[in-house]
């Protein structure tokens, strides 16, 4: 059975041997691969045989720079903004900026379209900007939110708002433009340059280009090298030079200094010395290679190789930072805020004895997320009131991006008035957020503002002692043996439920999902943000389903919530949703996952002083649930073993087969749902599989099974809200695999009733809400199913369809394995936990004859 709140793995639906399963990061990097592997095919400007509108490249050259002179003598800032203004452009911002639109954009622009090298060296100080207007006409708005386009040295780009939650990512490299003459003001018709303007004016004579990705990823830049590196200097000069760039031969006033890892191992020379002081950034030829390859200048960060021996500190935030190195920075970060009484670490005010204010029953406590891609914003905000004892209360404030710590904005101020402190409090609220602070916190009612931070709303924990994010509450790596070792329970009992308790489990569940900021308690939300969520995810399937808007504004509906959803459900690494099979493994799956964590989170609690005193019996009492090994010479054990046998069919990761080994199986009766020989009354009874990530075990056990959030045209989904088994114990495993460094797992066996009416389906249906409200049982056929004649009867009459896998006859259908679903609870009891080891194919047992 496969429960959907574990469904984290993004897996195709296309043969059995084309399939792999990846986590969300390493499918980042499968997406990134194909997109620098696509971008040489991407239509590049033409050079139109050195021939603009009748005239040779140097002449429209000589012509651009004459114009380019005159405009600058002649034209002042405030007539610049009249004709932006008449013209319905954008002339907000500073004097500079005004002059950087008219001077300077409308250059970068046309070499892009020249290919020339003739005035690079006049715009390496001053960033490309966006106003074209004089050569290719007035641009319309965008076509999604009315907003205004800027030209960014690539492409065109929107820097308008589509809802408060998120900015305009409309981009277009051919944006309409307004087809009538300029508008002029009196003051620019009566300057000296009027001629000069006007002769620009007519829309047939100006030029209609497609702006394509060039061959200047470097334009406008200007770089160093230094040392021994894989090519020679003056290759890369060349290489450089012809890509837009230009080389310097000092550090100074420069964008990046390319050297070889090796400089810092030699100790580094005087240039590179001087290159850190200077905050210039140090990276490596790949630098050169990737953004020559793309087309398109890479993210410096991405490619530091000092960071870490930087004067000023400076690291790499982990979205810049290749998944593996985020994962390893993520897993050995310490969670700095626990939940809602929490103090956070960096404050070194809970070592004094600091506890977070409280007045009139509000915890001064606020958590805040800011996700606009459109920006390039992925931020958080915390603020803290805390009051250590025999001294003034402590304002804490910190803003900044997950991973980058060097960077974020700190500060720690003592206040001796107390209602001057709450007052800073929340007007620092009211700030960063735009809603007033007490009505939120009393009625958790808010009002998200266009740019303004969101809060992340975490528990009210009681004590301190209950409500810890399990990956501060958890016991430690350290702690593990001893708190088994002092362990009450049977041995193997003790040993599953110091997996249970354990942080890494859910240290790597949030990894791997990316919510893993050490920063935001995102295992202690509060129900009021889950539900929010919840509504938030629901709302938008519904709205995309019934979408009747195609193109850009249905890309624009998608980004709006995908922006919507990273504010809420905070993540290092966000993106844009772009199907059904992302919403469903990075957005139903991941707020399914966070929900069991919280749950999990609440009944583990703090375990961290208390290893002696046999803290995991006293969990186990608070779970609720009878767990007990099964003795290996059992015929139920045989039976087991058989099924897993028959029904397996390797994981793929890929170029590697990953089968199982199966470790320990338990006997389960959980208190919450129906028990066993309830379900034993309910007619047409099977034993089907479960997958599940061990971080959702927890709450399986202690509340039993949920239906899925949501209903997606999907896989795992596409029958509605109910609880999904499979016949074979392949799908169950897709759900336990996480990582080839984490091999364990675990998969459920549960008794299945699937009731008296049964309907057969291959396909979604367009509405589930009959299915759902019928209650009846939905088998989804797949592409495979175990062979009958094999199946064995368990129990008197509970059906076992531990048959061999074999071809069924909808090899058409979206499905590989059967899938059962059913929407009453009450339908469904685990009954067996399989412990299993997964390990490369020929290492394990393949089923045999």
């Amino acid at each position: 059975m496969k429960l959907h709140e574990k469904r984290s793995h993004s897996h195709a639906h296309g043969t059995g041997d084309e399939e792999k399963i990846m986590t969300r990061k390493q499918k980042a990097d499968q997406l990134k691969s194909n997109e620098g592997n696509e971008s040489p095919k991407k239509p590049k400007v033409e050079a139109d045989n050195d021939q603009h509108n009748g005239k040779a490249t140097t002449e429209v050259a000589k012509e651009f720079e004459e114009f380019c002179k005159s405009v600058r003598e002649h034209l002042s800032v405030a007539q610049m903004r009249e004709i932006l203004e008449a013209n319905g452009q954008d002339s907000s911002g500073s004097d500079a900026s005004v002059v950087i639109k008219w001077l300077v954009s409308i250059l970068s622009l046309f070499l892009l379209s020249l290919h020339a090298n003739s005035f690079s060296n006049q715009i390496t100080c001053i960033p490309i900007g966006s106003l074209d207007m004089l050569f290719y006409g007035p641009l319309e708005k965008c076509q999604i939110c009315n907003g205004d386009l800027e030209f960014d040295g690539n492409r065109y780009s929107c820097k308008g708002t589509y809802s408060e939650w998120s900015s305009c990512v409309y981009k277009t490299r051919s944006p309409a433009r307004k087809q009538e003459p300029f508008k002029l003001p009196d003051s620019v018709l009566n300057s000296p340059v009027a001629g000069l303007v006007k002769k620009y004016e007519d829309p047939k004579l100006r030029p209609h280009r497609y702006v394509g990705v060039t061959d200047k990823p470097f334009l406008g830049m200007m770089i160093s090298l230094m040392g021994r590196l894989s090519r020679t200097h003056q290759y890369w000069k060349t290489k450089i030079e012809k890509h837009g760039g230009t080389v310097s031969n000092s550090v100074i006033g420069v964008t990046c200094l390319v050297a070889s890892p090796a400089e810092r191992e030699r100790g580094g020379s005087s240039k590179l010395v001087e290159a850190m002081e200077r905050g210039v950034r140090v990276v490596s030829e790949a630098w050169l290679l990737d953004s020559i390859e793309k087309q398109e200048a890479q993210p410096l960060e991405a490619y530091d190789i000092v960071t870490d021996l930087a004067v000023d500190g400076k690291g790499i935030p982990w979205d810049k930072q290749v998944p593996e190195e985020h994962a390893i920075e993520s897993l050995s970060a310490e969670l700095k805020l626990y939940g809602k009484r929490g103090v956070y670490k960096d404050t070194r005010l809970q070592e004094q004895g600091g506890q977070i204010f409280e007045e009139d029953g509000i915890l001064y406590n606020c958590v805040f997320s800011l996700c606009d891609q459109g920006g390039a914003i992925n931020e958080y905000c915390i603020m803290q009131l805390v009051k250590v004892p025999d001294s003034n209360l402590h304002l804490y404030y910190k803003k900044g991006r997950v991973g980058d710590d060097p960077n974020a904005q700190e500060r720690l101020e003592e206040w001796k008035d107390v209602v001057g402190a709450v007052k800073e409090f929340v007007r620092l609220f009211e700030e960063v957020t735009g809603n007033e602070f007490e009505p939120w916190e009393r009625e958790k009612k808010f009002q998200k503002k266009p740019l303004k931070f969101y809060p992340i709303d975490m528990f009210p924990c009681i004590d301190k002692d209950d409500g810890v994010d399990v990956r501060c509450g958890g016991l430690g790596l350290r702690q593990l043996g001893v708190a088994a070792a002092h362990c009450k329970l049977e041995p193997m009992v003790a040993n599953f439920m110091k997996v249970l308790c354990s942080q890494e489990i859910y240290k790597y569940a949030l990894m791997e999902m990316d919510l893993d900021a050490p920063d935001l308690p995102m295992g202690m939300l509060s129900n009021v943000h889950l539900e929010r969520c919840e509504e938030v995810l629901q709302e938008f399937i519904e709205k995309v389903k019934s979408m009747k808007e195609s193109g850009p504004k249905a890309e624009a509906v998608w980004s709006d919530f995908s922006q919507r959803w990273f504010t809420l459900m905070h993540s290092s690494r966000p993106f844009i949703f772009r199907d059904y099979q992302e919403l469903a493994d990075h957005a139903a799956a991941s707020f399914e996952c966070v929900r069991d964590i919280v749950v999990a989170s609440h009944m583990i609690g703090h375990m961290g002083d208390d290893t002696l005193d046999d803290p995991l019996s006293d969990r186990y009492k608070k779970i609720g649930c009878s767990i007990s090994p099964l003795d290996k010479d059992s015929e139920d054990y045989k039976m087991i073993l058989n099924y897993v046998e028959k029904t397996y069919e390797p994981v793929k990761l890929a170029d590697i087969e990953y089968g199982i080994s199966v470790e320990n199986i338990f006997n389960v009766e959980t208190k919450e749902g129906p028990s066993f020989d309830e379900v034993k009354k309910l007619p047409n009874k099977r034993l089907l599989w479960c997958g599940t990530r061990s971080s959702n075990l927890l709450r399986h056990l202690h509340k039993g099974f949920l239906p899925a959030s949501c209903s997606l045209p999907v896989p795992g989904y596409m029958f509605g809200k109910g609880i999904v088994c499979s016949d074979a114990a392949a799908e169950a495993a897709r759900y336990g695999f996480t990582a080839v460094d984490r091999p364990e797992g675990f998969l459920v066996l549960a008794v299945f009733s699937q009731g008296e009416e049964i309907m057969e389906l291959k396909n979604p249906p367009e509405d589930t809400k009959p299915l759902e409200e019928k209650k009846v049982c939905v088998k989804g056929l797949g592409r495979k199913k175990p062979d009958e004649s094999e199946y064995i009867d368990w129990k008197d009459d509970i059906k076992v369809p531990c048959g061999r896998l074999i071809p069924s006859e909808h090899q058409d259908s979206p499905l590989e394995y059967n899938e059962y679903t059913v929407y009453d609870p009450k339908q469904v009891s685990m009954r067996f936990l399989v412990g299993v080891k997964f390990e490369e194919k020929d290492t394990v047992m393949d089923a045999q004859d």
